[in-house]
């Protein structure tokens, strides 16, 4: 073999690896987005940095599931009976430059920990509307 064989090949092997990648993050993608009860929404992580994302509507918990990743599991699940909703606002001049455009930011806190997510309108209405159509805790409830 020459001496350009072995970069050559190496070079190339690095390429499908990447290209293989690059079309897993597509086909994960499309699989989030496809399923019923998902919606892109950013949130905020520690020291303030704004992670992409999608939520998906569960039965009895949202999940958060990061958009640059290859992991199916979620990274954040949150009981739905735990979750409240304390506001919606729009975005500081500061987070204008780091979440979509045309987003709110929804305040929700979970188990006494308040976190942001930023998302449509559309969205927003849809969560109020999930948390708001869920059992109640009283005597007697699955809670």
């Amino acid at each position: 073999m020459n001496d350009l064989g072995f970069p050559f090949i190496a070079l190339a092997g690095v390429f499908v690896l990447v290209v293989i990648t690059l079309c897993l993050f597509g086909v994960r993608r499309m699989m989030l987005r496809r399923a019923l009860g998902t919606v892109d929404a950013s949130i905020c992580t520690v020291n303030n940095r704004w992670a992409m994302g999608v939520c998906r509507y569960q039965e009895s918990a949202l999940e958060w599931v990061r958009l640059l990743s290859l992991s199916p599991l979620p990274s954040r699940t949150m009981k739905r009976s735990k979750i409240v909703l304390v506001g919606r606002r729009d975005p500081s001049e500061l987070e204008l430059t780091r979440v979509p455009q045309g987003t709110i930011i929804v305040v929700l806190s979970y188990e006494g920990d308040e976190f942001l997510l930023a998302m449509k309108f559309g969205a927003y209405a849809g969560l109020s509307s999930w948390l708001e159509a869920g059992p109640h805790t009283g005597v007697g409830t699955w809670r």
